[in-house]
């Protein structure tokens, strides 16, 4: 005869022939926010005092999940996420060329036009962009090599570009997108295991430098800005390991920043320019990247110095 389980004191409420108002009282307990264990209780995750928590977790989620990839360094890009291929920009063109007919005289629509013009020339940078995609994607020694691997911030943009380039070489490439107040969707470039959304700016950015072996900054603007500038302030206060910073498109740079005025302002020091470099194209940051790598004798770079050689 199977011997019957017996059942713990703790394994059922307060039988009600011992008080009728037992169970009565446990539902109520049970409904208490304060019964729910901390990690499934929605309202204190979300609260101010939790927020220490919600941090570490916004790190470790991406981090064991690149570690599991086998990500070893990055080559991260940044660039306006306005900045569309040329097909696009020259559709938008033409819609605003069509409404300028109907009213020419409209001061908001031809400051449109004007954007729209520049939007088509600078659609160059998204072209090449996913050129830059394509050679740090083929720089592994098979598709699923993920040591050296592009990482972007996951929108549109130049950020699709370069992600798309690694795509189209079938590599893999990552995306960090960030939680916004308005809607917003990652580019479709980006590998599925590799796209993340994170809640704090300051986690992002430090994944953004955490596997960092180069920065390559397309044109842009407050974002892009913003993180350049301050991989710049923790190079230049080494509070991070020292790494090529290429700037692609020296026209727009020399209008949009004038370092060399600052230097001579004082408010930055001579040797703070050498940390950038300009470039004009993928194929000019790629090599210049390489050979920096070659110079501080990093031997990751290896393998992509003779890839490079060879080709």
């Amino acid at each position: 005869m199977k011997n019957e389980k017996t059942i713990l004191p703790w394994e059922h409420p307060k039988l009600e022939e011992e008080d009728p108002k037992s169970l009565k009282l446990i539902r109520a307990i049970m409904k208490s926010p304060t019964y729910i264990m901390a990690e499934k209780d929605a309202e204190f995750m979300d609260s101010y005092e939790a927020r220490a928590v919600r941090l570490e977790l916004d790190y470790l989620k991406a981090e064991l999940k690149m570690k599991e990839h086998g990500i070893q360094h990055t080559i991260v890009v940044f660039g306006s996420a306005r900045i569309v291929e040329r097909e696009t920009a020259l559709k938008r063109l033409e819609a605003i060329e069509v409404m300028i007919r109907k009213k020419p005289n409209d001061r908001s629509l031809l400051r449109e036009l004007y954007i729209a013009e520049r939007m088509v020339g600078k659609s160059i940078y998204y072209e090449d962009a996913r050129t830059f995609g394509q050679l740090v994607g083929s720089s592994g020694e098979t598709a699923e090599d993920c040591r050296v691997t592009l990482m972007t911030g996951g929108g549109p943009g130049i950020m699709e570009a370069a992600n798309r380039g690694s795509y189209d070489v079938g590599a893999k490439s990552i995306g960090l997108n960030i939680k916004l107040p308005h809607e917003q969707f990652p580019n479709p470039y980006i590998t599925p295991d590799l796209c993340f959304l994170f809640h704090y700016f300051a986690i992002r950015k430090l994944h953004f430098l955490n596997r960092a072996k180069a920065l390559v900054v397309y044109p842009g603007g407050f974002g892009t800005f913003d993180e350049l500038f301050e991989t710049l302030t923790l190079i230049q206060t080494k509070k991070t390991d020292e790494i090529p910073v290429v700037l692609v498109g020296k026209s727009y740079w020399d209008k949009a920043i004038d370092f060399e005025f600052l230097k001579d302002e004082g408010v930055i020091a001579p040797d703070d320019v050498d940390m950038l470099h300009f470039a004009d194209n993928a194929q000019e940051a790629w090599e210049y990247i390489v050979s920096w790598h070659k110079e501080k004798e990093k031997p990751l770079f290896e393998e992509l110095r003779e890839r490079l050689n060879d080709e």
